[in-house]
């Protein structure tokens, strides 16, 4: 199937100057040990519908979650803010068989990988700075990001483009763990935990959620609402340990080093779970707002 999207005039050069590139070009391979579905991001847990020994399960209802609050309808095109694998777009695409998808990406490995494995379906994935797309301005009916503006610090640049891209009452999802305080407040196991996640996963950082809600406001959205969401997504963080010793051992039997960029992952990992639990400072937030 052909997927067409609408870009700008101009010819976007995309330069590699951002080192957590490096991660994902190397690194993503990791994450079909997480999930067979390559979900790189937490799960969000439902009695009933979710199962807390098959992360996956999880995973998938985080995705479902996302396009839930979007209100997809047929035929309309989503973009994938930092898109991975595309995980979200296919599950997106084998719920909503008439929707498109167009995801974004630093990533050459994930270009190319990602858009073998939705070869048979819609979305598309293309390699752009999603704080400063090609795409023109009022194409896309829903934006999401899962996971992925953590690298930015969730910066404005990166909101004003998701607002850019929406159509007018289009709908913007963003999913994340965010500062519950300013750093400078935050105690000195919480610094150290912050500042360990960053280096693991090459993070700029991430926003402050009463910041970033009043900048989203700044640029234009309206009908923000902030869930916190986190003992949903605890189970699914609680599954880290396991994976990462999962994932060691996995690599020791077959006689395969880590590579550096493994083991960036597996701290930032490693974490993400020690920042899960100092609930005072940290949160897992959806985010939905209307342009």
């Amino acid at each position: 199937m052909e997927l067409t999207v609408e870009i700008k005039a101009t010819k976007k050069t995309v330069k590699n100057n951002h080192s957590f590139i490096d991660l994902y070009n190397e690194a993503t391979e990791d994450y079909e040990f997480w999930s067979k579905d390559y979900n790189m991001h937490f799960g969000y847990y439902t009695p009933f519908r979710t199962k807390l020994f098959r992360r996956d399960t999880m995973l998938n209802e985080m995705n479902n979650q996302v396009l839930k609050r979007l209100e997809v309808k047929a035929k309309d095109l989503l973009v994938d803010l930092g898109c991975g694998m595309g995980g979200t777009m296919l599950y997106a695409a084998k719920k909503y068989e008439s929707i498109k998808a167009i995801g974004v990406t630093l990533s050459d490995f994930q270009v190319k990988e990602g858009n073998h494995r939705l070869k048979d379906y819609n979305p598309l994935i293309v390699k752009e700075d999603y704080t400063n797309t090609s795409f023109v301005s009022g194409v896309a009916d829903g934006v999401y990001a899962i996971e992925s503006l953590c690298h930015c610090g969730h910066s404005i640049a990166s909101l004003k483009e998701a607002y850019r891209i929406l159509k007018p009452e289009g709908k913007f999802v963003m999913t994340d763990a965010f500062l519950k305080k300013k750093e400078s407040k935050l105690c000195q196991g919480g610094k150290f935990t912050y500042k360990k996640l960053c280096e693991g996963w090459d993070l700029k950082g991430l926003g402050n959620i009463k910041e970033v809600v009043k900048d989203m406001e700044t640029i234009g959205f309206k009908h923000v609402k902030v869930e916190d969401v986190s003992f949903r997504v605890a189970p699914s963080v609680l599954h880290v340990p396991f994976a990462i010793l999962g994932f060691v051992v996995r690599n020791f039997l077959k006689g395969k080093p880590l590579k550096p960029q493994s083991l960036n992952n597996l701290k930032g990992s490693f974490y993400a779970l020690l920042s899960g639990i100092q609930m005072n400072s940290f949160g897992y937030y959806i985010i939905t707002a209307e342009k």
